[in-house]
C-alpha cells in the first residue's frame, strides 16, 4: 500500500492532504523521515505522523455533532481552545468533515475515513448543505431570494444557484453544493442581507433534529451507507 492511501486510511486525513503531509516530513516509516507519498508499506512497517504512531482503523466510524458556537472545527488547536474532536470520546483519531464558522452551529460530521471526508466535501461531488440563516436588513423580499436562486457574484466568482426559502421576514433555509469559506454569510451579505445567526440543519441525507447542542451520537450503518452514497453523487440519497 502506498504511504498516502495509509495515512488515509488510517483516518488521518484525505489521500490529498496526506501527500501534503508526507511531502512536508511529517511522517516516519520505521523512524526515518519519507517524503515521497508513493512509498510502498509493508505490513509491520512502523508509520508516524509527527511522532504518534498511526494504525489501519479497524472499522470506519462517523459522528455526528451539534457544534456549539465558539468551539473551532478543527482536530487540535495550538492555543488550546476548544475543538469539534474534543467533544466526541471515541477509541480512534477523529477529523472534522469540513468545517463551520467558530460561531456557527449545527450539524458537523467527525469521521476516520479520510476518503469519505474528501467526497463529503470536495465541490465535484456536490453534497447539499441546508443552513438556516437569521439575517439583518429588514425583511427579506422576493428580489433577494430570486437572486439567491439565480447564484451571486463574490470576490471568487459566481457561487452556483442556491435552493432558498424564506422560514420568517428575517430567516431563510439555504441548500448549496458548494464549500467555498464562508459562503452563505457571503451570499447574504451580497443580497443586503448579513447574516446574524447561521446553523447548518443537514448535511446530505443527515438531518440536525432534535439532537441537543453540544450533543453527539455515532451513525448506524445505514446512516454511513447513506452518506456514502450521497458521496459518490447519487442524488437520491
Amino acid at each position: 500500500m502506498r504511504l498516502a492511501k495509509f495515512l488515509a486510511t488510517a483516518g488521518v486525513a484525505s489521500r490529498r492532504a496526506s501527500e501534503a503531509m508526507i511531502r512536508t516530513g511529517r511522517v516516519t516509516v520505521d523512524g526515518a523521515i519519507v517524503t515521497d507519498p508513493a512509498r510502498n508499506v509493508e505490513d509491520g512497517d512502523a508509520v508516524s505522523l509527527d511522532g504518534v504512531p498511526l494504525r489501519l482503523a479497524a472499522e470506519r466510524v462517523v459522528y455526528m455533532l451539534n457544534k456549539p458556537a465558539g468551539v473551532l472545527s478543527t482536530a487540535r488547536d495550538p492555543q488550546h481552545r476548544t475543538t469539534v474532536v474534543s467533544l466526541v470520546p471515541a477509541d480512534v483519531r477523529l477529523y472534522p468533515v469540513g468545517r463551520l464558522d467558530a460561531d456557527a452551529t449545527g450539524l458537523i460530521l467527525l469521521t476516520n475515513d479520510g476518503p469519505l471526508a474528501h467526497r463529503l466535501t470536495h465541490p465535484s461531488f456536490e453534497v447539499p448543505k441546508t443552513y438556516r440563516a437569521v439575517v439583518a436588513g429588514g425583511p427579506v423580499g422576493r428580489r433577494a431570494l430570486e437572486a439567491l436562486g439565480r447564484g451571486v457574484e463574490l470576490e471568487d466568482g459566481r457561487t452556483s444557484p442556491a435552493r432558498v426559502r424564506r422560514l420568517a421576514a428575517d430567516t431563510l433555509e439555504m441548500t448549496i453544493h458548494e464549500g467555498r469559506k464562508r459562503q452563505v454569510k457571503r451570499m447574504c451579505e451580497a443580497v443586503g442581507h448579513p447574516v446574524l445567526r447561521l446553523v447548518r440543519v443537514r448535511f446530505g441525507p443527515l438531518e440536525l433534529g432534535e439532537l441537543a447542542e453540544g450533543a453527539h451520537k455515532r451513525l448506524s450503518a445505514a446512516e454511513v451507507a447513506a452518506l456514502t452514497s450521497a458521496a459518490r453523487g447519487d442524488r437520491r440519497a
